[in-house]
């Protein structure tokens, strides 16, 4: 029986291996699963927040809870069995509230014809990967550039972890400054970035995802967040908005809702693919300044997610950049994605939990995860002028634009500009210059979305 027993665990130990090369990455299945739960803690938030987004619009908040669940399930699926790589895929933030401010309230358009348009992109998205565009433009991107990048995004999170911790608050005079320190929920932030630096500082395994259930407890206990009232709920339907997309794809075919479709796509192509460099960049995939073949896999399952969500009745789906706090606990093979996938789904059942996971509870990790990213900046060669500029804007402006893809866009702008100021026009990649074309376009055609 013993031996049955031990042939079984060893097949099973095998199947892991062969599916994930969780030992050759350098991994373990406990680093996996911490890592896995480290991820979806981060970006659980978008549970909450794309319902509430997208019932402005007028879509149901219950079927869009669970159509955000079920599309984070397809797309981390997806990613861990065909790219095997550590990287969540969800409905994104940004394209949510362009679809229910500028679009669904602002012009007038049917959030039903709406989510007909996410389709029709979320197909040319499929489209450009399928033909591999995306490859070709991420390897014709220079090597600071892609630096660059991890570091503008690492900075985007840590500026996020302020802003939702409350450390850093908007100021009339100067933009933004140093909270008043007297919101005890600051203090909360304040608390699970003390402990969870002391516990990396002392290299404790699992430190990021300890400091975040600290945290969580911490504000249980002193009142800062709310008890739930139950442990499971009964799942919402999903019939309200399953499949609107399909049925709408007529009402799609006119120029208003043509520039709506190119917008959605030229948003999702620029920053999907910025944030797969930074992840890829951070995680050490990148070798000779070259994207491994898997992330080509890696783009093909987003753009499948994204198809899976519009037809499930959310909006395009995004790469998360959260996946840098699971990827910092160590997760490196697709076995983390799997571990995000199986917590979407428990999160259908034990939805009420999720409320004790406060942007206090995940703003340390957010700050903390920044930092980790900042080590691309070595690798950047800042005695090339002509694309160590270029890089700098990328650093600057995407943080301070609040938005990776415009970030990306005054970077891939300026590049060839300065490139043929130097007089080495020639050795700029000609889809470079198409995606400088394109960044113009996507900065004169996304408008400022409203405030809240």
């Amino acid at each position: 029986m013993d031996k049955n027993i031990d042939i079984a665990t060893e097949t099973r130990t095998n199947w892991f291996e062969r599916q994930f090369k969780i030992k050759a990455s350098g991994s373990t299945i406990k680093t996996e699963i911490i890592a896995g739960i480290t991820t979806f803690i981060a970006m659980s938030y978008i549970l909450f927040v794309n319902p509430t987004i997208l019932g402005d619009a007028g879509l149901d908040k219950g079927a869009v809870f669970v159509a955000t669940a079920l599309t984070g399930v397809v797309g981390c699926l997806a990613t861990a069995f065909i790219a095997n790589y550590p990287i969540a895929v969800a409905p994104g933030l940004g394209s949510n509230a362009f679809f229910a401010y500028p679009v669904v309230l602002g012009m007038g358009i049917p959030w039903q014809t709406a989510l007909a348009g996410v389709f029709v992109a979320s197909l040319l998205f499929m489209l450009v990967t399928v033909l591999k565009v995306r490859e070709v433009v991420i390897n014709a991107i220079p090597t600071n550039l892609k630096a660059a990048m991890a570091v503008g995004i690492g900075l985007f999170i840590a500026f996020t972890g302020l802003k939702q911790g409350g450390i850093v608050v908007g100021s009339a005079k100067s933009f933004v400054t140093i909270t008043s320190w007297s919101d005890p929920h600051v203090w909360l932030t304040v608390f699970g970035l003390i402990v969870t630096v002391a516990l990396l500082a002392r290299k404790v395994p699992g430190a990021l995802f300890i400091g975040l259930a600290a945290t969580a407890i911490m504000g249980v206990v002193t009142g800062l967040i709310a008890m739930p009232h139950s442990i499971i709920a009964s799942i919402p339907s999903l019939a309200p908005t399953f499949g609107v997309s399909i049925m709408n794809i007529h009402n799609v075919f006119n120029v208003q809702m043509a520039v709506v479709i190119l917008v959605f796509f030229f948003s999702v192509f620029f920053d999907t693919t910025g944030t797969v460099i930074g992840l890829a960049q951070q995680a050490g995939f990148i070798k000779d300044n070259k994207m491994p073949k898997e992330v080509g896999k890696a783009l093909f399952t987003d753009s499948t997610s994204m198809i899976a969500g519009s037809v499930f009745g959310s909006t395009p789906t995004a790469c998360y950049i959260e996946s840098s706090t699971g990827i910092a606990a160590g997760g490196r093979p697709g076995f983390t994605a799997v571990v995000v996938a199986i917590m979407f789904v428990l999160s259908l059942f034990f939805s009420p939990l999720l409320a004790v996971v406060t942007s206090q509870v995940t703003a340390p990790i957010l700050i903390i995860v920044g930092s980790f990213m900042m080590k691309s900046i070595a690798n950047i060669d800042w005695s090339e002028f002509e694309t160590s500029f270029a890089a700098f804007m990328i650093i600057l402006c995407v943080p301070l634009t609040y938005n990776i893809s415009y970030g990306l866009a005054f970077g891939l702008i300026t590049y060839p500009i300065t490139m043929i100021a130097a007089g080495k026009g020639k050795k700029v990649h000609p889809i470079m210059y198409v995606a400088a074309l394109l960044f113009l376009l996507l900065l004169f055609t996304m408008h400022e979305l409203p405030a809240k």
